[in-house]
């Protein structure tokens, strides 16, 4: 006679196998795809509004549902540069991102409303920056 304790632990095992087969193949679908869908998005929700281009890179700025957000792109990928971008809804602190970054600062998003925002960005010393904008 054989014991109970033995068909419980094939069921076990089966069970698993059959759970790390379907996390498998699920990651096989859905894993590129979502990675590439991501890249394409861009680094802010929302429509682009504006493109400011300086010597040494770009600042874009997006809008959506009262929301702006800003993100400066160096011109060359290299090696690390200080970067950074600002956006200050009228009548609040800025929101700042800035450090040493090898292709972006940002995104840096604020909640403007219907005020007016500016938007300062800046790769190696040189950059743009807005009066006040999107009133």
């Amino acid at each position: 006679m054989s014991s109970g304790r033995g068909r419980g632990r094939i069921r076990r095992r089966l069970t698993l196998g059959a759970a790390g087969l379907a996390a498998a193949l699920l990651l096989a679908l859905v894993g590129p795809g979502a990675g590439a869908a991501h890249a394409l998005a861009g680094p802010c929700v929302g429509h682009k509004v504006r493109t400011l281009p300086f010597s040494t890179g770009k600042v874009e700025i997006f809008k959506t549902r009262g929301y702006v957000c800003a993100v400066t792109t160096a011109k060359r990928a290299g090696a690390r540069k200080i970067m950074s971008v600002s956006v200050q809804a009228r009548g609040s602190r800025p929101v700042r991102d800035k450090g040493r970054y090898v292709r972006r600062a940002g995104p840096v998003t604020v909640h403007a409303g219907h005020r007016c925002v500016r938007v300062t960005g800046s790769v190696s010393g040189r950059g743009v920056s807005t009066g006040w904008i999107l009133c």
